[in-house]
């Protein structure tokens, strides 16, 4: 059986044992309802029970809960899990049993909270009334309620009273700000309800009443204006009053409200006048402070802007003029509308007065208007009276660069900015640099200097330069950019032309060059490292031998210069050049008697003077250096084993210093070399021979070139030229299936015959002809006085003394 089941139990003993029953009844203090944190106290009485010493049982919704000497059960602070119902009976000493009682409610809640409403608003001006209503969520109506102030309790006063739920502060001060709450209180209960949140009453004085005017406070007859009356408050209700000289201003056609702003349509001399408001909340009958009076002035006169221009009188492409509508002694925001060559249509609208035209042709020049407005709907003045804006093209910067747009580095440069214009010339110069490094523009500087110098340029100095120029408000066309490309050390190199072997008699040319630049250099050159004081072989870059002869052998260099302060070049490479005789008294003998040796093999070497030899040595020029042959026995030298070092130009060289019969010898480290005779006279047969290293004969095709191009293939390893001539002249080789030989360069010389046959017949027309010398004296003075810079470097002219 479930614990259920006990009263019935104890009820069928008590049946059983014919005992008389009597019935307890539960009562509860202070209340069967009550809060939480409040003491209750249940108490069993059995009605009836005489003297006897009962045993109490309680029961809390028909469970048995406790058991109690008296017959009172007790809680000292309620707690919401205490509500139920609550049973009890009791048992004597002499085992006689009540039955159990009627059920009794008790409900705990919890503490109710406490809210403060405010009214009229919790910010309140002083002088008002202002009720705080203390709100208890409960159904209890017994509460008493308590009031305080920025945590100290409040006492009721004239000005502070309570009505019941409600505290009422009358003519409220600024003294009365502060925080606000309360709570309730139930007479004879220990507990009260929750603190309320606490609410902030803000007490101020009553407001200020401001006006301001738009579009300002002098207008001219027909604008539009409005008066607008301004309150410093958080409140919005406000109804405003307007007046106008001490009389109250009534609503019409001419003068409408809305909410704070006074508007007078049309208006009129007579609209002149002193105005001042105030607001005014008619629900709680309060008002704010008049304003101070504002003055209103109307003028019966459209005023007329004047337009003027800067710079005045004429403006150039690509600059800005300035148009100002000036509106005079005027005030307040103006609207500016500008026109351009006819009063229709409006161009453009702008806020303020200045108006700034770029100047992109001429075209943009002309007639301008402007007329200004305000107000809505706008109000807008007389138009100004014409301008003429007049355009003319703007001149175009350019930069030039001196000594040239490619320097090298430590070259001082020199920029100058050029402006062509025909009027005022006091430019100042803006010059600005597209770095090539750091990839953005820099203004290098701005200055009233037209030239830009930079001392020993550096790689940070290359980039794209421009420059413009400003006179005054006027500014010229941007420069085309210049590309200025700094390099490192410039290097000088000489070349011949047509060819580093000459024949006495022939003509030829060396040339100086700068590599990467070629402006504004002058040439220094040397040979054998001895400096050549006839410039004017050297002029240009040029340095012209015609007619050669046998003291021009040498080695050449150059070098170059240009600016102030003077930039040199280092000494150009080496250029050796050779000039051999027409019919040398001294001969260089080679054994073999060819230009091209194999490696290893040996070679012997010696001068042969027809008359004598003594006196003559054997000298070199490889790999850029001159000395004298190894092995020299007196006019002889001999190689033993070639190598490709050996490989230059020898001759033979006299006590004096005289050079004779220069001849080209290559030493080759591959399997085939060409074999020929240098020089070939003219009218006989030139023969060259395909050589192997190997003396296997097994191989004997060949092919022989001529400057590059194949000329014959042959099968027997030879290949001849009958008659040769000039034009056979250049530089051979042969190809085999073991290899290509070196170039050989071959000369053809004219015969000694044939030369001493053309002075034979010279000769013999100056005999016969006298007249015939005069003439030829004759053209060539005219000719050198046509030009004077020519001048005569020929070792064999002729001159009038000599004939």
């Amino acid at each position: 059986m479930g614990s259920g089941a006990l009263p019935l139990i104890l009820l069928m003993a008590l049946v059983q044992s014919g005992l008389t029953q009597v019935k307890p009844v539960v009562k509860v203090k202070p209340d069967q309802s009550v809060f939480s944190g409040e003491r209750v106290t249940l108490t069993c009485d059995i009605q009836g029970g005489g003297n006897t010493q009962w045993t109490y049982r309680w029961f809390t919704d028909g469970q048995p809960y406790t058991t109690t000497p008296t017959s009172e059960l007790s809680f000292s602070s309620a707690h919401v899990s205490y509500s139920g119902e609550y049973t009890c009976s009791g048992e004597s000493s002499d085992s006689q049993r009540s039955n159990i009682s009627d059920a009794v409610t008790l409900t705990v809640s919890d503490v109710p909270r406490s809210t403060v409403t405010v009214t009229p608003d919790r910010s309140v001006f002083t002088g008002e009334t202002v009720n705080l209503k203390c709100e208890i969520k409960s159904d209890l109506s017994d509460w008493r309620y308590e009031w305080n102030k920025d945590s100290v309790k409040l006492q009721t006063s004239e000005r502070y009273t309570v009505n019941r739920d409600t505290l009422t502060i009358r003519g409220a001060a600024e003294s009365d700000r502060g925080q606000y709450w309360c709570r309730g209180r139930r007479d004879g209960r220990p507990n009260t309800s929750y603190l309320s949140s606490a609410v902030y009453l803000s007490v101020t004085a009553l407001p200020t009443s401001t006006v301001t005017v738009t579009p300002d406070r002098s207008v001219f007859t027909g604008e539009t204006v409005n008066l607008k009356c301004e309150i410093k408050s958080d409140h919005s209700d406000w109804r405003y009053e307007w007046n106008k000289d001490s009389v109250r201003l009534q609503t019409s056609e001419r003068y409408t409200v809305d909410r704070d702003t006074l508007t007078i349509r049309g208006a009129a001399e007579s609209d002149q006048g002193q105005y001042w408001c105030k607001g005014h909340i008619d629900e709680r009958s309060v008002s704010s402070q008049s304003s101070s009076a504002v003055s209103l002035s109307v003028t019966d006169l459209k005023p007329k802007p004047e337009l003027t221009s800067d710079p005045a009188g004429a403006a150039l492409t690509g600059n800005t003029v300035t148009l100002t509508c000036g509106m005079g002694p005027s005030t307040g925001h103006w609207d500016f509308y500008w026109y351009k060559h006819t009063l229709n249509p409006e161009t453009e609208k702008t806020d303020t007065n200045p108006y700034r035209l770029k100047i992109d042709s001429v075209s943009d020049g002309g007639q301008y208007w402007c007329r200004a407005g305000r107000g809505k709907p706008v109000y807008y003045t007389q138009y100004s009276d014409a301008l003429w804006v007049n355009v003319i093209v703007s001149p175009k910067a350019v930069v030039t660069v001196r000594p040239d747009e490619r320097v090298f580095r430590g070259e001082t440069v020199t920029l100058r900015c050029d402006i062509k214009w025909g009027g005022d010339t006091e430019w100042t110069y803006r010059w600005e640099i597209e770095e090539t490094y750091s990839w953005y523009k820099n203004t290098v500087s701005q200055t009233s200097a037209q030239e830009l110098i930079i001392s020993s340029v550096g790689d940070v100095h290359s980039g794209k330069y421009t420059c413009t120029g400003q006179m005054k408000t006027q500014r010229s066309q941007r420069s085309d950019a210049v590309t200025l490309t700094v390099s490192a050390g410039a290097q000088a190199v000489v070349r011949v032309s047509p060819q580093p072997w000459l024949t006495e008699g022939e003509s030829g040319t060396l040339i100086c060059e700068v590599s990467g630049s070629s402006k504004g250099w002058t040439f220094s050159w040397f040979r054998d490292h001895d400096h050549l004081s006839d410039s004017s072989r050297g002029a240009g870059g040029s340095y012209t031998l015609s007619p050669a002869s046998l003291q021009h052998t040498g080695v050449y260099t150059c070098r170059a210069e240009r600016g102030r302060p003077a930039y040199h070049t280092h000494n150009s490479s080496t250029q050796p050049l050779w000039v051999t005789g027409v019919s040398a008294s001294v001969s260089l003998v080679i054994k073999p008697s060819r230009s091209q040796h194999f490696s290893s093999d040996s070679l012997a070497l010696s001068c042969e003077d027809q008359s004598n030899s003594a006196g003559w040595t054997v000298r070199r020029y490889t790999d850029k250096d001159t000395k004298t042959c190894s092995n020299q026995t007196g006019s002889s030298c001999v190689i033993d084993s070639l190598s490709s070092s050996d490989t230059g130009v020898y001759w033979c060289e006299s006590e004096s210093g005289e050079k004779r019969h220069p001849r080209n010898i290559t030493a080759h480290d591959g399997e085939v070399i060409v074999s020929s005779v240098d020089p070939v006279i003219e009218g006989e047969t030139l023969t060259l021979h395909c050589l192997h290293r190997s003396t296997n004969p097994s191989i004997l095709s060949a092919g022989f070139y001529k400057d590059g191009s194949l000329i014959q293939n042959q099968t027997t390893g030879q290949m001849s030229i009958t008659t040769v001539s000039k034009s056979h002249e250049g530089f051979y080789y042969c190809k085999t299936e073991r290899g290509a030989s070196p170039r050989s360069w071959i000369s053809v010389r004219v015969s000694r015959s044939a030369q001493i046959s053309g002075l034979k017949i010279l000769s013999f027309l100056l005999a016969a002809s006298p007249h015939l010398l005069a003439t030829v004296v004759l053209l060539y003075k005219c000719y050198r006085a046509r030009d004077p810079s020519v001048e005569d470097q020929s070792q064999f002219a002729v001159t009038e003394e000599e004939t």
